[in-house]
């Protein structure tokens, strides 16, 4: 038998139900997910099976489906350095950048099986002060620790909040076209479904991020997303028990929650030092390589080629 953790009832039936989830058949798919990964002579991933489950259950147990995916998202981690190296959580400057709480995991799920509140606050940080990629970059290392730590997550998805108070147009003029494009191509390769994007207190300016952004995600996505002008119309979608009390909910205190989530951070050093050995060799890849000029374009291969 594969060696899982334990889910609750709940996230069982989940699984099962919208996932195809068979639980005496996981290690025959994980299995044949190791064999295929042995035979790519680009790919060098992690393999142990609670990793791996969740790349079949983020792909709903399709073998193709979850074979693109994984090599996604190592292509994705190889090609954007700037956010997925140098990721040593005792650096005084992540520890910064985690601290300002501009991505947050709520500790409340939405009910016993429903899906993880991100909370992301894109106007708590000085854009004169803070890099938007050295921001992003610490939102993928928590997202990275939701991927191998949380069930929920990845069995239920995400409820992505993003709150746009304070957020001026200096943060607007951060996001070009190419970042758009790199923040998307990282959100997609993450086996975490997202079940809504949920937007509060828009701003000037907000209309032009929307359709940028919007351009770029799938119509499945775009289906499920909400924009709300005050806390009253986001509480009829989300209930005030999940939110934290700034929102006028009574999950807890937005400082704990900050402070927990750096914590947390901290405490897995040895997880982000040892995950930078998992990249692609691109060298090695069958047919034409993926880097971030064939990805993103020639703005995008800057990096890349400084490293070759």
């Amino acid at each position: 038998m594969a060696s899982l953790r334990l889910i609750t009832p709940e996230l069982a039936e989940i699984a099962r139900e919208e996932l195809n989830e068979v639980t005496s058949r996981i290690p025959e798919d994980i299995g044949s997910l190791k064999a295929w990964l042995s035979k790519q002579p680009h790919l060098n991933p992690r393999t142990d099976d609670q990793f791996l489950v969740s790349f079949l259950r983020g792909c709903k147990y399709s073998l193709e489906k979850t074979k693109e995916k994984l090599d996604n998202y190592y292509t994705v981690k190889s090609a954007l350095p700037e956010f997925f190296e140098n990721r040593d959580p005792s650096n005084a400057k992540i520890q910064e950048y985690a601290r300002l709480g501009v991505n947050l995991p709520l500790p409340y799920t939405i009910g016993a099986g429903g899906p993880r509140i991100m909370l992301a606050r894109m106007g708590c940080y000085d854009p004169s002060k803070y890099s938007i990629v050295e921001i992003m970059k610490v939102c993928y290392m928590i997202t990275d620790l939701l991927l191998v730590n949380d069930d929920v997550s990845v069995i239920a998805g995400h409820m992505v909040l993003v709150d746009l108070r304070g957020m001026s147009l200096s943060t607007l003029a951060q996001f070009s076209p190419t970042l758009i494009k790199k923040l998307t191509s990282v959100i997609e390769a993450f086996p975490i479904r997202t079940k809504g994007i949920h937007f509060v207190n828009p701003t000037t300016g907000f209309d032009a991020l929307f359709k940028m952004f919007h351009g770029f995600l799938s119509k499945k996505i775009q289906e499920r997303i909400g924009v709300h002008e005050t806390f009253e119309a986001l509480h009829k979608v989300i209930p005030k028990r999940y939110l934290p009390e700034e929102y006028g909910g009574s999950g807890g205190k937005l400082d704990s929650i900050i402070h927990d989530c750096t914590n947390e951070i901290v405490a897995y050093r040895e997880f982000f030092l040892d995950d930078a050995r998992y990249r692609n060799d691109e060298k090695k890849r069958p047919g034409k390589p993926k880097n971030a000029s064939t990805l993103f374009g020639v703005e995008g291969s800057f990096r890349s080629l400084e490293l070759d």
